[in-house]
Formats: structure tokens, sequence, C-alpha cells
């Protein structure tokens, strides 16, 4: 599941999303393993790229596949539409491995299980970007983190979380960092980056050998009341409520509902399920609780309700993200939804394409 590629005047230039130039660069050996052809990959219209793809790879027998889980289950769903089988193992009996990256994957765990019900399935997560490719999962235990590359031209420098937003940050070696604090990822290399921050923030759970997880973006917390929530903490709470509720979520965003003179804040989740949970009350009240497990910060501000009541959820029919993505003119595998954010700009602008009375909502 790449992005698209495109080409300047100059034949020997083309710019894309970091999939695309990587797949346009694969080495020959791998070219006859590789489905759907290369034309199709690199299609930047999504909506003929998924039909076309569903098409070709529901009938080839694939072992091995990777991409953005949102887009990645789009895929699916089509393909299982055309296919009239109920999971994707039933499509492809032999695939066994998929290789994620970009976003936190626990919120979509349970999708794939139910896509590919077999016990020895194996999920392998990476971590690249278009600056460089830095670390991976080693293990097969993805609490254990990611397996940091100190070797391969990037010298990694970390700026503790404290001085994220200062306007000269101090930040420390590799050798330096602690296990279980987070920082924000600052890089040099010799494609001739200089302490370049990236925008991601890590927590290591190792330093022999040096393990990380990926906990959110600089840009993307809600500190609104103080409570420092991470999209790590978001992530792992729908993830442990869906799994709790049996559950599937598609996608979420989170933004605060500010105080007023006579009421308390808040936070504002809007959550769009694959399969909703029986008691959507339940699913919030169990989300709510779980953050609190998760993050002591928020912990405190909701003792007693004193400070921030029990996040309001409101439930998003199918498709709604996509149809926001697309409005904003940003379909494609790097076309991702905001986690979490201090404003409310993209939790308003989701809402105003539901606000007709005849789509269905619902807000506990």
């Amino acid at each position: 599941m790449t992005g698209s590629i495109s080409r300047t005047p100059h034949p020997d230039i083309r710019y894309g999303d970091v999939s695309a130039i990587m797949l346009h660069h694969l080495p020959w050996i791998g070219r006859p393993f590789f489905t759907p052809d290369f034309n199709t990959s690199l299609l930047p219209e999504w909506d003929k790229k998924i039909e076309i793809m569903a098409d070709v790879c529901s009938r080839e027998n694939v072992g091995v596949f990777a991409g953005v889980p949102t887009w990645t289950l789009v895929l699916f769903r089509r393909m299982l539409e055309l296919t009239g089988k109920s999971n994707m193992q039933e499509v492809w009996p032999h695939a066994s491995v998929y290789m994620h990256g970009g976003v936190g994957f626990g919120p979509y765990q349970e999708q794939f299980k139910a896509m590919f019900p077999n016990d020895r399935f194996a999920y392998q997560e990476i971590y690249n970007a278009s600056e460089g490719y830095f670390a991976s999962q080693d293990t097969n235990d993805r609490q254990e983190g990611l397996l940091l590359f100190p070797d391969t031209g990037i010298y990694y420098e970390f700026i503790p979380e404290g001085q994220w937003h200062h306007p000269t940050p101090e930040a420390i070696p590799l050798k330096a960092v602690e296990i279980g604090k987070p920082y924000a990822m600052v890089i040099t290399t010799n494609g001739g980056l200089w302490r370049y921050k990236i925008g991601d923030t890590v927590m290591f759970t190792s330093t022999d050998p040096h393990r990380l997880c990926i906990t959110g973006r600089t840009k993307q917390y809600i500190n609104t009341f103080g409570e420092e929530v991470m999209v790590d903490n978001t992530d792992r709470a729908i993830e442990l409520t869906s799994r709790a509720l049996r559950a599937m979520v598609s996608d979420y965003t989170v933004a605060p509902v500010h105080m007023t003179l006579n009421g308390r804040g808040g936070h504002h989740w809007l959550i769009e399920f694959d399969q909703a949970p029986e008691d959507i009350n339940a699913f919030a009240d169990l989300l709510d609780t779980n953050l609190q497990l998760l993050n002591s910060d928020y912990e405190a501000k909701r003792f007693q309700s004193m400070a921030l009541n029990r996040l309001q959820l409101t439930v998003l029919p199918k498709g709604t993200f996509r149809k926001w993505i697309q409005k904003k003119g940003k379909s494609g595998s790097q076309a991702k939804v905001p986690r979490l954010s201090n404003e409310r700009t993209y939790l308003e602008e989701v809402l105003a394409m539901i606000s007709h009375p005849l789509t269905q909502q619902k807000t506990v």
C-alpha cells in the first residue's frame, strides 16, 4: 500500500511519498514477487487504486504485505466485498506477516485479528520516515519496543519532555537516555540534515540494547488542563477497551472541552467504529477508566470530577474520517487523522460534516 510518485520537467527527477520512492527503487530481484504492478501501486487516485488492487490482489497468493493500517483495512474490506469471503485468511491462505508503521497499531489490532484469525500470524512494526530508517521490531512481543539502528549514518539526540517547546532546548545524547521517560527525537544524518527535529516523541523500553516505542507527536497532545495526554496513552486505552468489549475502532480524534464559568472541562472523542460495542455508555466509561490507569495526571484531574468531567464520546457514521481527509485534499497513504489536538479545529470540521439532522450519530 504505497503512495504516489510524480515527475518533474527533468526526466531523472521524481518526487512523492517515501513509500512510493522506495518502491520505485525496489531491487530487480524482488520485482517478480510483488503485487500489484508498479503502475497501479503508484496511482495518485486512491479510489481507482483501491478498486484495481482489490481485483488484482484478491487473485494472488500473498504471503507478506505492508502498509499503513487505515488504508490497508480499506483495501481488505473492498476485497471481501468482491470475493464474498468472511476474512482475509480465506482470500490469502498463506499470508503470515504484516509489516506496518506510520501510526500506532493498538487501535487496529482487533480488526487485523478478525481479518487473519491465525495465532501464528506475525506483526512487525517498523519505524521509517522520509528522513531515515530508525528502528524495527526484532521480537514477537510488541511491548518490548523497536530496536534502534545506531549505525546507519544517523546521529541521535533527544530532548526531554519539559523542553519540547522551549525556544532553545538542550538535547542529550543516546548514551544518556533513561527508560520510561518521554523524549523528542533529533537527528543529524549523512544525507544533510543537521540537528533536525522530526516531530516524533519516543520512550525507551531498554538501553542495552536500545529499544524504544513511538509515543506520539510533539504537536499532537492534550495539555489544556495539565493532564499531559499523549497519543500513546489514547492508543493504548482504545486497545484495552476495544479488546474488553469486543469492539473495533476504525479511527478517532480527541480535543478538549474548554471550561466555562459554570462548568468543568473535559475531553471530546470522535470515534468511528468498524464494529461498535453493544453499549456505547459502557465503552465510554471503560475508556475513561483505562485512560486514568495509563496517565496519572489525567487521573488526578478526573478525581471526583473536580477539574474534568468524564470524557464525551461521539460515534461517527462509517466513512466520515475518510471523507474529511478527501475534503482536505489529502487522500493517500500519508494522510492520517490527527489523534490529539489542544484546539478544537479538526474536531469541529468533522462535526460540521455530520451536522445534518438525518445523519446517524450518537453522543454519550
